[in-house]
């Protein structure tokens, strides 16, 4: 004889299995790349519409913890996620964790590649090579990749060497994404343009 609460799970079990796909329809292979400039609503809109394609989503977060100032930022964007959400703390190496099958959100490119920048001794070739091979070896699984990226180079030229040489290898390193990507999102002002 079972239990009711083996009845009630088991209930809930096939519920969730034939209710489910028909919400979240299994996973595709794309990547999607979501672009724009600081506060233009990336994050925001990335999050709800990786919670629009599965009930609980990975959130891959590539910040390297710089400051105080920088720790608080985190914090806040740790506390606007719900529990819904697999969090993953992971400054470069996005290819160790096996996450086939899965909706996945990965902010922020510009974050991983710094770190990348910074650990190279600021070599933008170096830094580029790695990122590229990098990304090639995390996007070979077979998932759904939503990577939020910043346009930093739509402002004036900087004086410092340092800014221009990131600069660069930021703005090559989202070209190449957004050659590999099956849909280009800008973000201006909070509203997603679809560009790709």
């Amino acid at each position: 004889m079972f239990s009711p609460f083996f009845i009630i799970f088991l209930v809930s079990t096939i519920e969730f299995v034939y209710i489910c796909p028909a919400k979240y329809p299994s996973v595709m292979k794309e990547i999607i790349l979501i672009t724009g400039g600081a506060r233009s609503g990336k994050s925001t809109y990335a999050e709800k519409l990786a919670l629009s394609l599965s009930p609980h989503p990975v959130y891959l977060a590539t910040a390297r913890i710089w400051d105080e100032e920088f720790r608080k930022r985190i914090i806040r964007h740790q506390e606007r996620r719900g529990p819904e959400w697999i969090n993953i703390e992971v400054e470069k190496e996005l290819s160790l964790h096996n996450l086939e099958g899965r909706i996945i959100l990965i902010d922020c490119v510009t974050l991983w590649c710094t770190n990348f920048f910074f650990d190279l001794k600021s070599n933008t070739d170096l830094a580029l090579i790695a990122a590229k091979a990098e990304f090639d070896r995390f996007t070979a699984q077979d998932a759904t990749f939503l990577f939020v990226t910043n346009e930093i180079g739509m402002g004036g030229t900087s004086d410092n060497e340092i800014q221009r040489k990131f600069t660069d290898m930021q703005g090559w390193m989202n070209q190449y994404i957004a050659a590999n990507a099956d849909k280009v999102i800008l973000m201006v002002s909070g509203i997603p343009v679809q560009i790709k």
